[in-house]
Order: C-alpha cells, then sequence, then structure tokens
C-alpha cells in the first residue's frame, strides 16, 4: 500500500473524507459533529481502528453493562438498544453529540457516511485528518503507558467473535 498524503481540514470544503486510523473517538466524533453541523458532508473510513484510550477491562465493562441495560417501561420492550458493530458505534457516538431539540440534528446526521475500512470508490480520494484527535505517541507527558482499545477490538469482543473487524 502506497504512503498516501494526508491534509487537514481546509476552511470552506464542503465534502470531506476522514481516516480515523489511530483517532481517540471521543474527540474525533466531536470534531465531525461540529462539522455536521456547519453544512459540510462528511464520509468516515477505517471507523474500525479508531480508539478508546482506557484498560481494556473497564472499557469492556462499561459497554457490556450498556448492552445489558433493560427497559422499565414495559416487559414486551425487552433491552434498551446499543451498537455493536464498529460503524453504529461511531455513529451513535456522534449522535448524541448533536443537539436534538431542533431540526438540525437530522439534517446533519443525513450528511454523515461511515465505511468500515476503505470503499472501492474512495481509494484514490484524497484523505484528511483532525490532528487534535490523534494518539501519535503511546506514552503520556507523566511518562505513563497510553493503554487503548480499537473499534474493531471492542465489536469482536461484544458480539463473541460473529464479526471480526481486527
Amino acid at each position: 500500500m502506497a504512503v498516501q498524503k494526508l491534509r487537514t481540514l481546509d476552511e470552506g470544503a464542503k465534502e470531506i473524507v476522514v481516516d480515523l486510523t489511530m483517532h481517540r473517538l471521543g474527540r474525533a466524533a466531536s470534531r465531525i459533529a461540529k462539522m455536521l453541523l456547519k453544512g459540510v458532508n462528511v464520509t468516515v473510513v477505517n471507523v474500525e481502528k479508531t480508539i478508546i484510550t482506557g484498560k481494556k477491562e473497564a472499557i469492556l465493562e462499561r459497554y457490556k453493562f450498556l448492552i445489558s441495560r433493560r427497559a422499565f417501561v414495559s416487559p414486551k420492550r425487552g433491552t434498551v438498544w446499543y451498537p455493536r458493530r464498529p460503524e453504529r458505534i461511531f455513529w451513535y457516538t456522534v449522535y448524541r453529540m448533536l443537539p436534538r431539540h431542533n431540526k438540525r440534528w437530522k439534517e446533519a446526521l443525513s450528511r454523515l457516511k461511515i465505511y468500515v475500512g476503505v470503499p472501492k470508490e474512495l481509494e484514490g480520494v484524497e484523505r484528511m485528518v483532525i490532528e487534535d484527535a490523534i494518539l501519535r505517541e503511546p506514552m503520556s507527558r507523566s511518562g505513563r503507558v497510553i493503554r487503548y482499545m480499537t473499534l474493531g477490538e471492542l465489536s469482536k469482543e461484544l458480539t463473541g467473535g460473529r464479526l471480526n473487524y481486527v
């Protein structure tokens, strides 16, 4: 695979392709939510390589708790929906960062496209990165190792290995 020059966000761009390899989930999602609210069409690729920082056990415990929640409204309703696939986890993260008290959030969310890997039609397209969301060094300023887990690994754990994105 050829090394590709990645660019940062240009002001006034209307369509952007973002490569989320080694990006922190929350920071990337918040920046993309802001772009969507400004009217930019955002296409996200390599979402399975997005990372969540923290100990693996703590991350799995949190997401398994979210999945195991029950709805107390009706016994027929069963569980509360929570995504397990990496593209849906990222979509849900962006969705929760948009204002839902007006119609802007629906319009913004319709401008978002998320892909696992890079689809054929986007292979030659120039991709940008979000500089402040990238984990560049595995060490913090205090010298501690930064532990993380990718969305692909998380998805594999949540689905019992049925989905393999690693």
